[in-house]
């Protein structure tokens, strides 16, 4: 009997070692999304899109294939795995898990957050008067987040009396956020809520809330409403029609002022009312004029604009509250060529201005009694800087967020009239951390124009200029929004391995202004595609790495970069990795009922437009995959993503494999649980992702441990 016993025991393993490496053999080898025709007519063409039938996301069909692309890529890694968890260790032991950021005052309180190790997420907390009394614990993600793979806060705000606080929700990763309102009295959760809130504010009798929504098919921000505490019955306030345009809410830190902000890629309208008058009508401050942008702020008896009505790189006026039309408007700093105003920040006897001068961010701050100016002086080459938690309006100090490449997010107080800096906290790197053990430099390179574009890197300092570094190049290039020097402690994984990290500061940014951004953008926006070869190209004939050793990556409209340039010049680079890549340029500005699409006519064309289709196709990543050669790549979204739908990249990985005449290994992962555009919510996850990406990384460069 016992015989019979192990010889049936020996046949079960014998089918599950069979099964196991059936299952390996299968997972082997890449799928083949199948071809079904789809045409779509336009300007006199036929365009083929063989893989539009992706797009039916509750398919089983579509399903399966993306879950055995999934299966594809961890056989693929399967190797790595070690290395995954060794990474994952290592950066997690850089992290002081149990932590808690700086307090900040609010109407009589102290706010601050703070981690405990082996939780995902952040816990809200507060201290009556003093950083010696008792907290309270105003919002535990943690808590909130039990039952859910992803879960999101946004527009966290406190009534003027301290007592309610509303937030919204999103618990998918699609960033539709339902508003709730806590009592923080009582800690329960009230029956007020609102579908697909963007922005809210609080009126000043703490009982009357402005919230924005969003449209529920092309997410939209179009409509605002108010809410009364405990009511049902929420007024709809204003819509806005023209579907090029977005509003968003806003209260001034003077208290005095919510302010309606209609705006598109080019032009802003504000609209303002008294908080302590909700019952009021929102008054149009100055009405909408093409291509001119305002934005209003608020200090006494006069309201501060921000406007490039003289010039694309803005200028700053005043006019009186009583009397705002632009008669009255007075000119308080003219507008520059060469320096671009990004925003002001309004205090009772002074204001700061936000500004970029040589792709440098700088702090301007003028005395309103005195009339003098100066600026927060920063002694780094490269580095970046952001307001901080700024919640009182009569203060002398001013929090400010400090970091660069080699310098770990530091919490500093300005004290203006002293014009010291006084650092509060550093983020703590721990494992023996030194920045002075690795050097950050500012490089520039001469595009084919003869544009130069910066370029900021980091490494360890024995760095030889051999031409045989590895180097990983980043970058972003669109919406004038500008690429950030920070500092992340997960980095040091693979500067410690001497691998070079750069980032180029290239053209469709807002380094250097809007002129900047509009050298990259529609007609002009293979500026940006050329300017980031330009830059590889200079890093290599600088001898920082080759073509050999060069790995690239970007995310949503940085992976559109990612595509066309591994289009233009497949040979150039060893690996891509692109992160919720934008790919189907053509295929997504053609369809009107997809979010966004619309209000994005203003930034890549619209391709209903003859001139702007015949462009855009000549550098759409999905339209531009040929029979050649190309890198390896790993290609990485979320099923959920709201702002680059998840069929984007795997149109696109699903074309690319079918066409291309290389071997190298192409990996799809897409998060198939809830996840967003930004990928995994919780701390760990994130890490666990980024040890993932630095693993596939390695693997390219022949860095095994």
């Amino acid at each position: 009997m016992d015989f019979i016993k192990d010889f049936y025991s020996f046949i079960i393993i014998v089918f599950l070692c069979y099964n196991i490496l059936a299952a390996q053999d299968k997972n082997s080898k890449p799928p083949a999304a199948k071809k079904i025709l789809h045409e779509t007519k336009i300007h006199g063409e036929t365009l083929i899109d063989n893989y539009f039938w992706l797009r039916e996301k509750t398919g089983p069909e579509v399903f399966n294939y993306l879950k055995a692309e999934n299966a594809f890529t961890e056989a693929v890694m399967k190797p790595t795995e070690k290395l995954q968890e060794k990474l994952y260790k290592e950066m997690l032991s850089r992290i002081k898990q149990t932590d808690q950021n700086v307090p900040y005052k609010k109407n009589g309180y102290y706010y601050y957050t703070k981690n405990v190790e082996g939780k995902q997420y952040p816990i809200f907390c507060r201290k009556k008067g003093n950083l010696k009394a008792k907290e309270e614990i105003t919002l535990d993600m943690n808590e909130l987040a039990r039952g859910h793979a992803f879960y999101s806060i946004s527009n966290y705000e406190v009534s003027d009396d301290a007592n309610l606080l509303a937030f919204g929700v999103d618990t998918t990763g699609f960033r539709q956020y339902l508003l709730q309102v806590k009592d923080l009295r009582t800690g329960k959760i009230l029956n007020d809520y609102a579908e697909r809130i963007v922005s809210i504010d609080w009126a000043a009798d703490n009982k009357t809330l402005f919230y924005v929504q969003e449209d529920a098919v092309t997410k939209r921000a179009n409509r605002l409403f108010k809410h009364q505490l405990g009511s049902n019955n929420d007024k709809l306030i204003y819509e806005e029609n023209d579907e090029l345009y977005d509003i968003n809410l806003g209260r001034t830190r003077s208290k005095e002022f919510i302010m309606l902000v209609s705006a598109s890629k080019t032009t802003s309208e504000v609209r303002y009312l008294s908080s302590k008058n909700p019952e009021g009508e929102f008054k149009l401050f100055y009405l909408r004029q093409n291509d001119i942008e305002y934005y209003v702020d608020h200090i006494g008896d006069s309201f501060y604009i921000r406007t490039n009505d003289m010039g694309k790189n803005f200028r700053l006026v005043t006019a009186p509250v009583k009397d705002p039309k632009k008669e009255n408007w007075k000119e308080i700093l003219p507008h520059r060529k060469d320096v671009m105003l990004n925003g002001i920040e309004c205090f009772s006897d002074h204001f700061i201005t936000r500004e970029r001068k040589n792709g440098i961010p700088a702090f301007g701050i003028t005395d309103l009694k005195t009339g003098s100016s100066h600026y927060i002086e920063f002694t780094e080459p490269v580095y970046s800087i952001s307001p901080s938690n700024n919640e009182e309006f009569n203060t002398k100090c001013f929090r400010l967020n400090y970091q660069s490449l080699i310098t770990p997010q530091s919490i500093y107080d300005y004290d203006i009239t002293k014009r010291q800096l006084k650092l509060l906290k550093r983020e703590p790197v721990l494992g023996g951390y030194d920045m002075k053990n690795y050097k950050s430099e500012r490089l520039v390179a001469k595009a084919s124009d003869g544009t130069m574009i910066p370029i900021s890197i980091v490494y360890k300092k024995e760095l030889k200029l051999d031409g045989e570094r590895p180097l990983l190049l980043y970058s972003y290039g669109s919406y004038g929004s500008s690429s950030e020097v920070t500092f992340a402690s997960s980095r040091l994984s693979l500067l410690d391995r001497g691998i070079i990290y750069a980032i180029a500061h290239i053209r469709g940014g807002g380094e250097f202004g809007k002129e900047w951004y509009e050298q990259g953008k529609l007609m002009k926006k293979k500026n940006t595609f050329t300017d980031f070869i330009t830059c590889a190209e200079h890093l290599i004939k600088e001898k920082y790495t080759s073509s050999e050793q060069l790995i690239i990556s970007g995310g949503s409209a940085g992976g559109l970069l990612m595509g066309a340039v591994t289009n233009m010049r497949p040979n150039l680079f060893k690996a891509v990795v692109s992160y919720v890549p934008f790919v189907d340029v053509i295929n997504t500005m053609l369809d009107e009922t997809l979010p966004l699409t619309t209000q994005e006519f203003l930034e890549w064309g619209n391709p209903k437009e003859k001139e702007a289709y015949d462009y855009m196709k000549s550098y759409s990543p999905y339209d531009n995959i040929e029979p050649k050669n190309y890198p390896t790549m790993l290609i990485k979204t979320s099923l959920n993503d709201s702002q680059v739908m998840y069929w984007e990249p795997a149109k696109y990985v699903a074309k690319l494999r079918a066409t291309k005449t290389d071997s190298n290994p192409l990996l799809f992962k897409i998060k198939l649980e809830p996840g967003g555009h930004g990928g995994a919510s919780g701390r760990y996850d994130r890490l666990k992702d980024t040890a993932f990406d630095y693993a596939f990384m390695l693997w390219q460069l022949g860095i095994d441990e």
